[in-house]
């Protein structure tokens, strides 16, 4: 009797634990699904020849990723995603690795290595056009990346990386991102003209970084580009700043839908016209706050001056001279005498002495991009005074 009982008590809670694993297994094509829900409002889409799944883990055997207007799909490999989660109808995922690349085609050959993206939420609801909507990771990484031609590696990077931090109040979102050791070979360019440029100005190995940093602020849909820089040994730090405000997820989703009509339209005449129509809509919700261009400056003017005097039969000095005088010539033409003034003021410090060049827009307050649009059309002479351009050089 005992041993029916022990016999009877095990069956059950074998058929139990059977009943519990079957009905919270993961369901690997309603996650791709979820995905592909993101995607397709960019026009694209994951494909895969498989899904295993076992316990918390999913792996998409033989995927592609296929973007708008392209024949064929990329292949991507096995993606294999750990510690994946159901999550009120959408899921979280720990990490995930795509397999390394490596393609060739026509002599030319891409290859990448430990890629992952790590902390990431796949939306239930991909349409809401919240915070909640969007698909989300905490960071990305990327290994060693390189482009080859005919055997010899042309472009090249060390690694890089990019977070993203979602505000406790769900308000916003805060990224940055950063490409290190980025390389390029120009020494095996064919065009002579070009290959003497890029020798006199010893631009034969470029060796630098890349960086980004932001926030992006849902409620007035405020995009603030604090960093955009590309910094290159020997050459100089060119660095990109702005801010806008309107981009909302429902802007966003707009201009997707925008798109997505763009994309689907046989007439791609008629298709372009009704996009710029949709597109100047569009443009009514968002509002200029701010720019800024900014060079410092690592020796490449002086080998550019001289490389130009030179074609023209004048040392560097001398050709700086001439643009120094040339530039108050040149400005007059738009019939702004302050702006004249301060742009010839900025240009001739920096070609007696280059360390800094930076063009800022700093309006009083935001002006509607309509009304730069009206200015640029209607009364160029007035866009300085509509977006307070300045100028300034060694600053």
């Amino acid at each position: 009797m005992t041993f029916y009982r022990t016999t009877r008590l095990m069956l059950s809670s074998a058929a139990i634990l059977s009943f519990a694993s079957s009905a919270f297994a993961l369901d690997g094509n309603d996650l791709l699904k979820k995905i592909n829900d993101v995607y397709g409002l960019q026009g694209a889409s994951i494909a895969a020849t498989g899904i295993d799944i076992d316990g918390s883990t999913v792996t998409l055997k033989g995927a592609s990723f296929k973007a708008a207007g392209m024949d064929d799909g990329l292949p991507l490999g096995d993606i294999t995603m750990d510690g994946v989660e159901e999550n009120d109808g959408g899921y979280t995922i720990d990490e995930i690795a795509f397999a390394d690349v490596d393609l060739k085609k026509d002599g030319a050959a891409i290859s990448a290595t430990d890629l992952t993206l790590s902390g990431v939420e796949i939306p239930a609801d991909a349409t809401k056009g919240d915070l909640s909507s969007l698909l989300y990771y905490k960071s990305a990484h990327a290994g060693a990346v390189s482009v080859t031609k005919d055997g010899t590696k042309v472009f090249s990077i060390d690694d890089a990386d990019a977070t993203m931090d979602r505000r406790e109040d769900k308000s916003g979102i805060d990224f940055d991102a950063k490409i290190n050791g980025v390389k390029a070979d120009l020494s095996k360019v064919d065009d002579a003209k070009t290959k003497d440029a890029i020798e006199a100005l010893k631009l034969q190995q470029i060796n630098g970084a890349i960086a980004m940093k932001g926030s992006w602020e849902i409620g007035p849909g405020t995009i603030d580009i604090t960093e955009y820089s590309l910094n290159f040994n020997d050459i100089g730090k060119l660095n990109l700043a702005f801010s806008i405000s309107g981009y909302t997820p429902a802007f966003a989703k707009s201009l997707q839908e925008a798109l997505k009509t763009v994309r689907s339209n046989p007439n791609q005449q008629e298709a372009q016209q009704s996009a710029g129509l949709a597109m100047l809509g569009l443009l009514q919700q968002l509002t200029f706050n701010s720019a800024q261009i900014r060079f410092d400056d690592a020796s490449i003017t002086a080998r550019a001056l001289d490389f130009a005097g030179k074609k023209q039969g004048v040392s560097g000095k001398q050709l700086a001279d001439t643009l120094k005088a040339m530039t108050p010539i040149m400005m007059a033409q738009l019939n702004i005498p302050e702006l004249q003034n301060a742009v010839s003021t900025a240009v001739s410090a920096y070609l007696d002495n280059p360390k800094s060049l930076t063009v800022k827009a700093t309006p009083d307050k935001p002006v509607p991009v309509p009304m730069i649009i009206g200015a640029a059309m209607g009364a160029p002479q007035s866009i300085p005074q509509v977006i307070g351009l300045k100028v300034s050089s060694n600053d």
